[in-house]
């Protein structure tokens, strides 16, 4: 059996922490921001981590 590819396109979108946890990016960061208000910004800062089946899949995606 050959070994698994890793998905190029979720390799881009995802990193795996230290622990082994996957790290992703926020969702609505991508542009328009005057539109936004403070509020909402501060909502969607920083990272996120994934939670359980969601992480599962990312794991099969990521070859590991």
């Amino acid at each position: 059996m050959p070994k698994m590819k890793t998905h190029k396109g979720a390799a881009k979108r995802f990193k795996r922490t230290g622990s082994g946890k996957v790290r992703t990016t926020k969702a609505w960061r991508g542009h328009n921001r005057h539109k936004k208000s403070t509020s909402r910004w501060r909502r969607v800062k920083g990272n996120k981590i994934l939670d359980g089946g969601n992480e599962k899949r990312m794991n099969r995606l990521l070859g590991s």
